[in-house]
């Protein structure tokens, strides 16, 4: 039997007319059932690839580096494509911005070599979670961070994150419906700080679990809020128990702002973080 044209989703490189192509993305997760195309609902996904598929006269499909979940936002989401046909660098980014809706934009497109792919080649990827911590709820941030009416103490939600660091098992911070093979990831760094009437949550990690970030933001946020111990998710971590930890954050507090590449690809490892004052 013969095989069929092999697509990017294959992770395979043939030689196409334009190459492989890495782009650069941001975009407001609130209108979309996330990043991957669904039959029943719009996806970011099938934004960019009918965006692409128009400046390239044909079908193509495209590989991300991090499927985020639905009301999710990226600052610096990363795909690749085998262009099937030559097209100037600035094409694919003017002239998928002119097919795109207002909430997806392209940053920037790179050629990278076959051997690039999007999730594999990643080294890292980096998220941060932002909470509006006031009494009154927001307007203009609504469905851009998740709001609390609870005063917030940052210092000791830093000091509780840390206990996450290094490489863990984090069953206990894992999405009951997570598929992943197993729940261990090597958490990089944790930074928790208080900006303005905002507490901005960073997590950098080697890859990450089905709402991991977000199980982690809502365990902090009982922290924060004095109804937990700062020992808490150094417990939870070691239970491995998910029913034990604390909620799960909203989604619209969450943001893919940084993929890291070895440095021969020369794909921008992080986006512009929009202004949220």
């Amino acid at each position: 039997m013969t095989e069929g044209p092999r697509t990017a989703r294959d992770g395979l490189a043939e030689e196409p007319g334009g190459g492989r192509i890495a782009l650069v993305l941001e975009y407001h997760g609130g209108g979309f059932s996330g990043w991957q195309r669904q039959d029943h609902a719009p996806s970011v996904q099938q934004a960019v690839e009918t965006a692409i598929s128009r400046i390239a006269n044909q079908p193509v499909e495209v590989v991300c580096a991090g499927r985020t979940d639905a009301g999710v936002h990226a600052a610096a989401q990363v795909v690749h494509f085998d262009a099937p046909v030559e097209r100037p660098l600035h094409a694919w980014v003017l002239g998928c911005n002119a097919h795109l809706p207002e909430s997806v934009s392209v940053l920037s497109a790179h050629p990278v070599p076959g051997s690039f792919h999007a999730r594999y080649s990643a080294q890292r990827r980096g998220y941060r979670y932002v909470f509006l911590s006031r009494r009154a709820r927001p307007a203009l941030l609504a469905g851009r961070v998740a709001w609390t009416h609870r005063e917030l103490d940052a210092p000791r939600m830093h000091a509780a994150a840390q206990a996450l660091v290094g490489e863990h098992d984090f069953s206990a911070f894992r999405a009951v419906a997570c598929q992943a093979r197993h729940a261990v990831r090597e958490v990089y760094r944790i930074d928790v700080a208080r900006h303005g009437d905002q507490v901005w949550i960073d997590v950098e990690a080697n890859a990450f679990l089905h709402h991991m970030v977000r199980n982690i933001a809502g365990t902090l946020l009982a922290v924060g809020s004095g109804e937990q111990a700062v020992e808490w998710p150094e417990r939870l971590l070691a239970a491995g128990d998910r029913t034990r930890s604390g909620i799960t954050a909203p989604a619209a507090g969450l943001y893919l702002t940084r993929v890291v590449y070895p440095p021969e690809y020369d794909v921008p490892s992080a986006g512009r973080w929009p202004v949220l004052q």
